[in-house]
């Protein structure tokens, strides 16, 4: 299919396209603008729902309930209702819209549902059990199942992976150690390895049990199997090593177990990070307080009381439905809501986007030497974490967008408010470029990919290696700051990696967002950024395959499926108000606003806005972890449509100083 438009792509680049300027664009940009001026909070940030699949609002409901608490019946309720609402066609649960059925997401959240009270007689809780029975049962879930199922008590432990406690000791230069793998991994594993050793078991006061789900008796489940992505030969060397540990772990020496775990604690509580959590991730959150409350830590303690509390804030509750977000984006949403603004202008908007800055400007990390130390130790911190706090782990990617927000506004007022800070910030990104010239998101050169062999990573996202994504948003940010590839070798080392990195048909993989078209539209802005002629192969070959997948709606579209592992090109899916404007601002960045898929594409945001100024996105157009956990960001069809549409006003109407041509 793509091959068959490229040529009918190059002609139609030549021919007069129409223009739909003048008053009705620019109702719809102020529209969509003051929609989102609405939106902003009083002290001047923004903040947007985040959603993930069925497995967290059920990990929420089962962790109440192993800890024994009392049953909110009414917010119970209202999680029941999301958790129904969104099971497939399938009769299970996807891990993204109308996705395939995921086996460990319908086991948790069919666990959830029969612990509120849904009757195993129900039409929707008959066609899930089917669905699991059918996929093998219950016994093909992952390992992040199999843990919660062993604290449950319904598997035994020796189906579990062995992670030994005592991996606290362990010195750097060993091949498994915390710094070796990536931030969620540490903060989800560290009071993992306490509950481990410990084996805990649920107060679970319902007695509910869901062994109707497994084909096989569940106190009989073996060893997890290979995961497709994982190699054969390394797997089964560290299922070699599994064994061991499992036969030898009943010896190790106790003062030595109480020592590491006393280590976990330790590490814990230096990261719980107040009412923000753990990582300010649920999963890790989760953990932390299972894990005091293993150790006998009372209700009231500080350490357990304040990451209880760090979980009811992940919360979103409203009139009929409730929900337990993986983690909240206020840095991210802030940032690219400013970027957004700018690109409208007047101002009102820029006004709000001072705002939305004075309000990031003191969520710089400068005192805090995070985790990131254990590769780069000679830096300063310097960067922005994701969400409201989370000191230890700024992301690379955050910075980039807020460092760019403030330097853009800079240019445009004149002043020199975040000089300082726009000082420290690059200071920082350049440090943690990694040796291949590329960036990663919380580390540098986080490569160790045998790491995901072992029986434990079966989910595959252990580490945080650098990304085309987050590359490019670090060029177009030192870009913007006046460096090119002629005067960096940083630059000149991360342009030639984004060279190295594309695919053969024309596109960028997209860690942090679905996925080649983000990918594209990213390094698109980048090269455009740091001066890449627009005739220059890589970027032709993007354009053409950009205009190549446009639906006949005139919008684009992709989901977690481009994740597969035998990527063979691109498949096609409905379009999204996001994702459209991804490819409209990469069309835009090579240079393309007169094409007549680019017209075709504002036809269709102008099409589709609706009656509140934004647009609605049922879909998922963002990555947790591919093939794993994917996110909807309930803001991205509110800002990025906007944007999209006030950059073709402004360069179809000569006013390019508004425009951030990297981004």
């Amino acid at each position: 299919m793509i091959e068959d438009t490229l040529e009918a792509s190059r002609t139609a680049r030549q021919a007069p396209s129409a223009r739909p300027l003048g008053e009705a664009l620019e109702a719809r940009i102020q529209k969509a603008t003051q929609a989102l001026l609405d939106e902003q909070r009083p002290d001047g940030h923004w903040v947007f729902e985040l959603e993930a699949d069925a497995t967290i609002p059920a990990e929420y409901v089962l962790l109440r309930h192993y800890l024994g608490e009392p049953v909110d019946a009414a917010l119970e309720a209202k999680i029941a209702v999301y958790l129904r609402g969104i099971q497939g066609e399938h009769g299970g649960w996807p891990l993204f819209r109308d996705g395939d059925l995921d086996v460990s997401a319908t086991v948790k959240a069919y666990f959830a549902l029969k612990m509120i009270g849904d009757s195993v007689d129900a039409d929707h809780m008959r066609r899930a059990r089917e669905a699991v029975r059918a996929r093998g049962g219950a016994e093909r879930a992952n390992v992040f199942t199999r843990i919660m199922l062993a604290l449950f008590g319904f598997i035994p432990w020796p189906a579990v992976p062995v992670l030994p406690v005592e991996i606290m000791l362990l010195p750097t230069w060993f091949p498994f150690h915390l710094d070796k793998i990536s931030y969620w991994s540490r903060t989800v594993i560290v009071p993992l390895l306490v509950l481990m050793a410990k084996r805990p078991q649920a107060r679970n006061a319902k007695g509910v049990r869901i062994d109707e789900l497994f084909l096989e008796p569940p106190d009989s489940i073996g060893p997890t199997p290979k995961a497709p992505q994982q190699k054969a030969s390394w797997f089964w060397f560290f299922r070699g090593v599994d064994n061991v540990l499992r036969a030898s772990e009943p010896y190790f020496p106790k003062p030595t177990r109480q020592r590491a775990i006393d280590r976990a604690v330790a590490w814990v509580v230096e990261r719980l990070n107040g009412e923000d959590g753990l990582g300010a991730i649920f999963p890790a959150m989760a953990n932390s307080v299972m894990m005091f409350d293993v150790l006998g830590y009372a209700e009231n303690h500080p350490h357990r009381a304040i990451a209880r509390k760090s979980v009811e804030k992940l919360l979103a509750v409203h009139d009929n439905e409730a929900y337990c977000q993986p983690c909240v984006s206020p840095i991210w949403d802030t940032g690219l809501t400013c970027h957004a603004l700018l690109e409208v202008g007047g101002e009102r908007a820029v006004g709000e986007v001072k705002r939305g800055l004075d309000w990031l400007l003191p969520k710089q990390v400068l005192d805090i030497r995070g985790d990131w130390i254990a590769r780069r130790g000679d830096i300063r911190p310097g960067g922005w974490a994701f969400q409201y706090a989370n000191p230890h782990y700024p992301d690379v990617d955050d910075t980039a967008v807020v460092a760019m927000a403030m330097d853009r506004v800079q240019n445009l007022s004149g002043h020199r408010n975040y000089q300082a800070s726009l000082s420290r910030a690059r200071e920082w990104i350049m440090g943690m470029q990694s040796e291949n010239g590329a960036w990663g998101a919380f580390d540098a050169d986080n490569e160790y990919y045998y790491l995901n062999n072992i029986p434990f990573a079966d989910h595959g996202a252990l580490l945080d290696p650098p990304t085309e994504d987050v590359t490019a948003r670090c060029l177009s940010m030192l870009a913007q700051f006046g460096e090119t590839a002629a005067t960096s070798a940083a630059v000149a080392s991360g342009v030639d990696y984004l060279r190295r990195t594309q695919l053969a048909e024309g596109s960028w993989f997209g860690r942090w967002g679905m996925n080649y078209i983000y990918g594209t539209w990213s390094v698109l802005c980048a090269l455009n950024a740091v001066g890449v002629d627009h005739g220059a192969p890589e970027m032709r070959k993007a354009v053409d395959w950009l205009v190549a997948i446009q639906n006949k709606d005139g919008g684009w579209g992709e989901d977690g499926s481009s994740y597969k592992l035998e990527y063979h090109g691109y498949e096609s899916a409905p379009s999204t108000a996001s994702q459209t404007a991804w490819a409209l601002l990469g069309l835009m960045a090579a240079g393309e606003v007169d094409h007549p898929a680019v017209t075709r594409g504002i036809e269709y945001l102008s099409r589709t806005q609706g009656a509140d100024g934004f647009w609605n996105e049922p879909r998922y157009t963002a990555t947790g972890f591919p093939r794993v956990f994917y996110l909807r960001y309930h803001g991205y069809a509110k800002f990025f449509p906007l944007w999209a549409l006030a950059r073709y006003r402004n360069l179809r109407s000569g006013n390019t100083r508004a425009v951030a041509w990297g981004i």
